[in-house]
């Protein structure tokens, strides 16, 4: 799998850490998915698809689709699918955020809920406590959580947010409560913003202009959303700062709905479109090579996954007939998507998963 969809590997530790107190055997859980323990060991990054799969079989596992994240609680599955259904009709992503705290209070099977508040020509997502919970309660279980658990859980509501509009949300800052970490420069590429440590509560600031931004999600797009997920919610882009990784962050990972325009990247980047050309060309790229090369490597990702099929994958890709994304998986790859499953690169691709246990 292309290693540009990637996380930290301390995330995939920190993760296997929190499952294995909760008395999980790590080894077979691995061995499960076909994950050599010396590859995590020896390696910096870990696929993002793979690390999606990791997630998926522990709140599985554990029965709770909050695990990990900052919740206070459990979620039973399929509250996430349920929160996404009251949801996705709202008119704008400010009703839907509201909607949205108020299913958390219903549904109570967490004590910590997302509120969003307005400050002028800024919002913020943050974190309180659901209705009838003890707001000291709350906050212990606030000022205890691990930062990675604060990190995953922001990223998490970020990369959801930005699905439900069908663009990235552009931030403007990252706060969080705990004091300054080592790799301060992972959070940066993660949340693209500016990121400020020992503040007064953890959110995402971004321009209050997004809150007016339809909902383009429909019930639709929300199953193939969930076939994959969390994979779109903790991808992260190539960890550098060129404007290449900038533009392929505002792209993101949905490919179910129209691609931002090059006009609307360069305004998000405060820039014009013919200096957004430039730059990229300092680069040796353009906006629509960085669109091209998304989109590959996005169907590549899901081809490489054997439970989802041709169908799925067009589906997730953005196309209505399956006639057109074979077309353009013809034209990205030289081979239809059939003669990809069949070709070597797809068999050493299972293969490499295979050796990992031999490693």
């Amino acid at each position: 799998m292309n290693s540009k969809a990637s996380v930290p590997m301390s995330s995939v530790k920190f993760l296997l850490k929190a499952v294995e107190a909760k008395g999980h055997c790590i080894p077979t859980l691995l061995e499960s998915l076909e994950i050599d323990p010396s590859y995590i060991d020896k390696n910096d990054t870990f696929p993002a698809y793979e690390y999606g799969m990791l997630y998926q079989k522990i709140m599985w596992l554990e029965q709770d689709e909050s695990f990990a994240m900052l919740s206070g609680g459990k979620m039973p599955n399929g509250t996430f699918r349920m929160m996404c259904l009251c949801i996705i009709h709202a008119q704008s992503l400010a009703k839907a955020l509201y909607r949205c705290s108020d299913f958390f209070d219903v549904c109570r099977s967490s004590t910590i809920k997302p509120v969003l508040i307005k400050k002028g020509r800024y919002a913020l997502v943050t974190f309180a406590p659901v209705d009838l919970v003890d707001e000291d309660v709350a906050a212990d279980i606030m000022a205890n959580e691990p930062i990675e658990k604060i990190r995953t859980s922001m990223s998490i509501w970020h990369h959801f947010i930005s699905w439900l509009i069908g663009r990235r949300l552009a931030l403007k800052a990252a706060y969080f409560t705990a004091n300054r970490p080592t790799d301060v420069d992972y959070y940066k590429t993660l949340f693209q913003s500016e990121v400020r440590f020992s503040q007064h509560a953890n959110a995402l600031v971004f321009p209050a202009s997004y809150l007016d931004m339809p909902i383009v999600q429909t019930e639709d797009t929300l199953r193939g959303f969930l076939k994959t997920a969390p994979y779109q919610l903790l991808v992260m882009v190539e960890n550098d700062n060129s404007l290449k990784s900038q533009v392929m962050a505002l792209i993101g990972k949905d490919f179910s709905r129209e691609l931002p325009s090059a006009e609307e990247v360069s305004s998000t980047l405060n820039m014009s479109v013919s200096t957004l050309r430039r730059r990229l060309s300092d680069e040796s790229t353009s906006y629509q090579q960085i669109k091209d090369e998304c989109r590959k490597e996005a169907a590549i990702t899901y081809m490489n996954a054997p439970r989802l099929s041709i169908n799925d994958i067009a589906s997730l890709m953005g196309f209505d007939e399956p006639s057109a994304f074979f077309r353009s998986f013809k034209k990205w790859t030289g081979m239809t998507p059939g003669e990809y499953r069949k070709s070597e690169q797809y068999v050493r691709f299972e293969k490499s998963l295979k050796d990992r246990k031999t490693r």
